[in-house]
């Protein structure tokens, strides 16, 4: 068998791949690569927090206000909203001047040019700032006070959205949900995926150890619905910092999960339960399909392997 047709290109701050049946028309296959990297950009655009001119960036300065924003903004705040109830706020749309106090407060590759070489001073700066975050409640938690009527919007004073990865995993199903007829069809987007059409067979996708990029932790038989995980090792800088906040304590969290794996029918949903398992720990297997590793190296999951009876069960 052919090995499948593949378009990649970088935005959202990771590498975005189309891939798709050999047997692809080439026409074809060039028009469902340029619909989705036309969706990606123009996502990216809207919820970057790092372009000074995106919608995002324009509600952030607004808090405290009223704000018009367009229908894809309005819809994303109130599935952020939804899912911070169903997980009881372990996602959490407003975790941003955490996230900021930690170190997260440029462009991801400035981030890691910085590396774990960080003034002590301005360490202790941003400790004492997330400190009075706390004292003053804006850190985190801040989604329980924001007001949505239709496309209007206003986030309370002090405090500042970051949708991040459930951005992402709405891009990828939007894109996937814009694809023309491939048969099959992956969206990838930095590990976050989703089938899009029924392959002839489950589709063989592995999850790399969180230690070390070139092993895979587990292989999985994908059929249907979307993947996404959540590390604390992928986006790690300084003495213990990495970009997963938890919301609890407005910190980068320290759990005994360093890596979520979970499957959902939507990106989005996964994308959301991941942060939560990550956070939640083994418990949150009764609720959700997912694999954890642990800081042990011991993998937990419900999910079948490669294989095995193909996922979704």
């Amino acid at each position: 068998m052919k090995s499948p047709v593949q378009h990649s290109f970088t935005t959202m701050g990771t590498v975005v791949t189309l891939i798709a049946p050999h047997a692809t028309g080439e026409r074809t296959f060039r028009r469902a690569a340029e619909t989705v990297e036309h969706v990606f950009r123009r996502e990216d655009r809207r919820f970057s927090r790092f372009r000074p001119d995106s919608e995002l960036s324009r509600v952030n300065a607004a808090a405290g206000r009223w704000v018009q924003v367009s229908r894809p903004f309005a819809v994303l705040t109130q599935r952020s909203l939804r899912a911070a109830e169903e997980t009881d706020g372990l996602f959490d749309p407003t975790v941003l001047p955490a996230l900021a106090a930690a170190g997260y407060d440029r462009d991801w590759a400035e981030v890691e040019a910085r590396g774990d070489e960080e003034d002590e001073e301005l360490a202790a700066i941003r400790r004492e700032f997330t400190a009075l975050m706390i004292k003053h409640s804006t850190a985190c938690g801040a989604w329980r006070e924001i007001e949505l009527d239709g496309q209007n919007l206003r986030i309370p004073e002090g405090a500042a959205l970051d949708f991040g990865g459930i951005a992402k995993g709405w891009t990828v199903d939007r894109a996937a949900g814009k694809l023309p007829n491939l048969g099959w069809a992956i969206v990838n987007a930095g590990g976050d995926l989703r089938v899009v059409g029924t392959p002839p067979r489950a589709l063989d996708v592995g999850i790399e150890d969180p230690h070390d990029a070139n092993v895979e932790a587990l292989r999985l038989g994908l059929s249907a619905g979307a993947l996404a995980t959540t590390s604390v090792t992928v986006r790690a800088w300084g003495q213990g910092n990495h970009h997963v906040i938890d919301p609890r304590t407005s910190l980068p969290a320290m759990t005994d999960v360093v890596q979520a794996t979970v499957w959902g029918e939507t990106c989005v949903d996964a994308e959301v339960w991941s942060k939560a398992a990550l956070l939640g720990g083994p418990d949150i297997l009764a609720r959700v399909s997912a694999s954890l590793v642990l800081s042990s190296g011991e993998v937990v999951t419900n999910l079948p392997a490669a294989g095995d009876e193909q996922v979704p069960a």
